[in-house]
């Protein structure tokens, strides 16, 4: 057959075709147009050619089989060249087109001769769709591979089979989580799932297949056998119940904010109840249905091909070399401190651990040393690697050892003078191109800058909490920062794999000015008289990781008091305080309630990790709406978003944040709003402006002024632009 650009093919001795899968110019294996392509090919190969008596497929990269769908192309809008045509045309056309892959893997599946497919790597998405269209899988007996299915995780359904195999390969009950969830599975939970059929030491599963293939000469798959049943389906005993309970749990833990699940669970439901050929079909309905709502294209955008984009330096500005960062030193062992020395050293940083004690200093290295034991106990990393990486860290009490870093992290305590105490310390240490950053999360940059002998060379680089579990990074430019110390520090940024995104100077910058709307529109609710359990239901149900009261808890409502106090400090006589701010005051200052960290705050702690809603709260704001109808549920759900949406919309136009990426990343990431909007930016841009000015107005005349469009929503809304339309730039409107 001709040559291709994704396979090479050779047929041994045996009559055993090995299928090599190798896209050129990408260092991970994808699903693309010119691989589905390729892929009818080599089944009408198969078919034709009589020397061909089985088939091996196996990946030619070192780091896995194939990744799945690119997403860039889905992400790009590949369907929107139908537009012309009639609704049932489109229809038609667009079906088509989205049916390939599935129609190329069910050829494979029933090409009539023996097809293995050999796992040295991870599996996932479309890649492990094109697995299960094999007769056979055998994988290397690596823990650290992942086999999976996490299109729900970016707003997708799978659309290669996915939806329809795994069911009926591994049961209902088995395959849901895997499915809705968007989680994988090791070699050996595979294995014991069914979902391959052998593991073998790891550069044997080559052989391994090719033996399976001679061995299984007139294999096919098990649903094509007749009599085939769905071992737990819909209509077998107890498979009923599957889908009663899993409905009710996907009810619970979406609040059926996300489209996603909710086809999955169609798909599922509908498709094993018919032949494999009506199933994919099904599924394929669904799959583009999904495809075409708001919710996809904005999780798709955001987190699959924005959240890419930024991870490999889309928004570090030109025209400076990339900076090697080896040497970094960390003011501050507490419990951000510490987290930022843990995820240095995995990145192979010497770091420098420094407080007031040495007894503080050790105990935040042994923050590192309890994640470390963990990693080992978990087989997902060696002693003598655990080893290596603890004894990059040095805890001391000694400003000396800062002499040669690249790099300075400030993460003490949140108050002006402390910081600028530390700051002149360490700067007397610090080389001429070495940069320091603040891990401050609401003092301007500009004023703590005022401590530096080098304000060009002072960033903001604000982590998020837990370090080692988040991965956004807020970098905060101050008035006189220089963009080579941008650059520096986005590289330090990606060094440690997380995801920069890039703001300007204001009082508590872009995440924690946003997020503080939430937790305050809570609070102001709570002053109105609404029922705590209410407001506490109505934040859930508007897809927030936490609902708003329990939310200031975590964040510690002392913390968030002393935040209150040292802004009144800095404003003066223009400061008004908030009915949640009054709140806050009177259980801090007078009841000693912190919030989780002394198990009081809005909430009662108890010892085996359960909380309720501190009865005494109606004892401070009264309580005067004690139920409310679906018109109330929609006005507060309302109230909990638009708050935090139109924080941005100011942010953007004091120039606080300027690229919708940024915005729409950092607020997922950064303190986990509601994802399947795609951020505070999708959500309005999907509202579309002019109807969100429009309840934003509505909601101000009810509620107060806190909720009145800025000008820059009301212009926007009289021209019909987009956030991204207006300020994306080339790459963020491609994005869209």
């Amino acid at each position: 057959m001709n040559a291709m650009e994704n396979f090479t093919t050779t047929l041994d001795a045996d009559g055993v075709w090995h299928v090599r899968f190798d896209v050129q110019g990408k260092t991970m294996n994808t699903i693309t147009g010119g691989v589905m392509k390729e892929l009818g090919k080599l089944v009408e190969e198969i078919k034709a050619n009589d020397a061909i008596k089985g088939v091996v497929l196996f990946s030619g990269k070192d780091n896995g089989f194939c990744a799945g769908a690119d997403l860039g192309e889905i992400g790009g809008g590949s369907m929107d060249g139908h537009k012309k045509l009639s609704a049932d045309e489109k229809l038609k056309k667009d079906f088509e087109q989205g049916f390939n892959l599935n129609r190329s893997l069910r050829a494979l599946e029933t090409c009539g001769k023996p097809v293995a497919c050999s796992l040295e790597g991870l599996a996932l998405g479309g890649g492990l769709e094109i697995a299960l269209a094999c007769h056979y899988r055998v994988a290397a007996d690596v823990p650290k591979i992942q086999f999976g299915l996490p299109e729900a995780k970016v707003g997708l359904i799978p659309g290669a089979g996915g939806t329809q195999r795994l069911p009926r390969l591994i049961g209902v009950m088995n395959a849901l989580p895997h499915l809705l969830q968007g989680t994988s599975m090791n070699p050996q939970e595979a294995l014991q799932l069914g979902l391959v059929g052998a593991l073998v030491p790891a550069g044997e599963t080559v052989v391994a297949a090719k033996a399976w293939v001679l061995a299984n000469p007139k294999a096919v798959a098990p649903w094509d056998v007749k009599g085939y049943r769905v071992k737990d389906g819909p209509y077998t005993p107890g498979g009923g119940m599957t889908f009663v309970g899993g409905n009710a749990m996907l009810s619970k833990t979406t609040y059926a904010n996300y489209p996603a699940q909710l086809a999955i669970m169609s798909a599922v439901f509908e498709g094993i109840q018919v032949p494999m050929d009506a199933a994919l079909r099904i599924e394929t309905r669904y799959f583009l249905k999904n495809m075409a709502s708001p919710s996809a294209k904005a999780m798709v955008r955001t987190l699959f091909i924005s959240t890419q984009a930024l991870a490999k330096g889309a928004n570090r500005p030109k025209g400076f070399e990339t900076t090697s960062i080896k040497k970094v030193a960390v003011l501050g062992a507490g419990m951000m401190g510490a987290g930022i020395a843990y995820v240095q050293a995995m990145a192979g940083i010497e770091t420098v651990l420094i407080d007031q004690s040495q007894e503080a200093a050790d105990k935040g290295k042994d923050y590192s040393k309890k994640l470390l034991d963990k990693a080992v106990s978990r087989g997902k990393m060696t002693q003598e690697k655990a080893d290596g990486v603890f004894a990059l860290i040095t805890p001391t009490t000694d400003y000396a050892h800062v002499k040669g870093s690249d790099l300075v992290i400030e993460a003490v305590f949140e108050n002006r003078e402390i910081k600028a105490d530390v700051t002149q310390k360490a700067e007397a240490m610090l080389g001429t191109n070495a940069i320091f950053g603040s891990n401050t999360s609401t003092l301007p940059i500009t004023g703590l800058a005022e401590a530096s002998k080098r304000p060009k060379n002072f960033i903001g680089v604000h982590f998020f909490s837990p370090v080692d579990k988040m991965g956004l990074v807020e970098i905060i430019m101050g008035k006189k920062t220089s963009k080579e110390t941008l650059a520096k520090a986005i590289d330090y940024v990606l060094k440690i794999k997380k995801t920069p995104i890039i703001v300007n100077d204001s009082r508590s910058f872009y995440t924690s000015r946003c997020f503080g709307t939430y937790v305050d529109e809570g609070q102001e609710m709570l002053a109105e008289g609404i029922k705590p359990a209410i407001i506490e239901n109505v934040g859930r149900m508007t897809g927030m990781p936490v609902p708003p009261l329990a939310m200031a808890d975590e964040v510690g409502l002392d913390l968030a008091n002393k935040v209150t106090q040292q802004t009144k400090k800095d404003i003066g006589n223009k400061w008004v305080a908030t009915s949640g701010q009054l709140i806050i005051a009177k259980l801090v200052e007078d009841l000693g309630r912190f919030g989780r960290k002394n198990k009081k705050g809005f909430y009662d702690y108890k010892d085996d990790g359960t909380k309720a809603i501190w009865p005494g709260l109606t004892g401070i704001v009264a309580t005067k709406i004690y139920e409310a109808d679906p018109e109330m549920v929609k006005d507060y759900k309302n109230r909990l978003l638009y708050r935090q949406a139109l924080e941005t919309a100011r942010c953007f136009e004091e120039g606080v944040i300027t690229d919708p990426r940024d915005a729409d990343i950092g607020s997922i990431l950064g303190w986990g709003f509601a994802p399947y909007t795609g951020g505070t930016v999708s959500f309005m841009d999907g509202i579309g402006i002019a109807n969100f000015v429009a309840e934003a107005e509505r909601l101000a005349k009810k509620y107060g002024p806190r909720f009145k469009p800025n000008k820059l929503l009301k212009d926007m809304a009289k021209k019909g632009d987009t956030f991204y339309g207006r300020f994306g730039g080339e790459a963020a409107k491609k994005a869209a």
